[in-house]
């Protein structure tokens, strides 16, 4: 059997086991799903199961894992100038990914969603921010720099989860758009409907 048939398998395999695992987290904890139930919404055996991940913990943190990674290529694209100048270019591709896996970002932020997985992302975006915007200000005060990010993470967070719980209406464009009205301006100042079509 050729490499390239294994590893679509492989790659088939795991993407049925975490869209399984999404269905089961939109009504259960993570403590409270059996790689049995798994498996045979899967309609897989265990032992496959077994092949690819120690239990549902390891499954759904690599899960969080890869999404992070995609996070992260996103982000690092990015120079600061190009933050600075114009933001709508990263949230819009940062939107666009959240909207390509909306199932299970509205599962890691949501009611019951994982803390670890919100630290993890906010991480990767501050050592970014960070590392670059410091380059930029080289003067700047660090404690202002992470005030300034708390307050921006924080409402794009809440901004997706108000996205999310709204049926998604809004493209990432117009999502996009927003965030960078607010950033640059404030919301008191907005001088276009962000909503409008991008």
């Amino acid at each position: 059997m050729g490499t390239e048939l294994i590893d679509r398998r492989i790659r088939k395999t795991r993407k049925q086991l975490k869209d399984c695992l999404i269905s089961l987290l939109k009504t259960k904890r993570i403590q409270d799903i059996t790689v049995r139930e798994l498996t045979e919404m899967a309609d897989l055996n265990r032992g496959t199961f077994y092949l690819h991940y120690k239990d549902v913990f390891d499954l759904l943190e690599q899960t969080e894992t890869e999404l992070l990674g995609k996070l992260n290529s996103v982000i690092q694209k990015h120079r600061a100038e190009e933050l600075l100048d114009r933001p709508f270019n990263i949230f819009h591709e940062v939107y666009t990914l959240v909207y390509e896996n909306a199932s299970l970002v509205e599962i890691l932020l949501g009611e019951n969603g994982d803390l670890n997985f919100l630290n993890r992302m906010k991480q990767i975006m501050r050592d970014k921010c960070l590392h670059d915007w410091m380059e930029v200000f080289r003067t700047g005060n660090p404690a202002i720099f992470d005030a300034y990010f708390s307050f921006i993470v924080s409402g794009c967070v809440g901004l997706v989860q108000y996205w999310l719980k709204t049926g998604m209406k809004e493209t990432p464009g117009q999502l996009a758009k927003l965030t960078e009205q607010v950033i640059r301006k404030g919301i008191g100042v907005l001088d276009t409907d962000p909503f409008a079509k991008v």
